[in-house]
């Protein structure tokens, strides 16, 4: 994915499923949901603590156009979309948290 595409319209303020500050360091990646408003492509986030290893995203289908994403084997997201192309791992935006 073109990141540079993306980055401007992103509502990083919005993410939904972050923890608070007070408790950021965590064990296991986590999942955020990020809207996007200029370009109707709303974004999923795995974020992981700085200076670990990025995780390794997979997708896994539920049933027909459901499918959950895993960092690293864990769930941290589910998407189901009522048309357009599933989600692919290229599609879920790694962030590295600073602690």
């Amino acid at each position: 994915m073109n990141r540079d595409k993306y980055d401007g319209a992103l509502r990083w303020e919005r993410a939904a499923g972050l923890m608070p500050g007070s408790q950021a360091k965590q064990h296991a990646p986590q999942g955020a949901f990020v809207p996007d408003t200029m370009h109707d492509c709303d974004q999923v986030a795995v974020v992981y603590n700085e200076g670990e290893t990025p995780p390794e995203i997979t997708i896994k289908q539920v049933s027909g156009s459901v499918h959950t994403v895993l960092a690293d084997g864990v769930a941290v997201a589910v998407i189901a979309r009522a048309a357009g192309p599933a989600v692919s791992p290229e599609d879920v935006l790694l962030v590295e948290r600073s602690i």
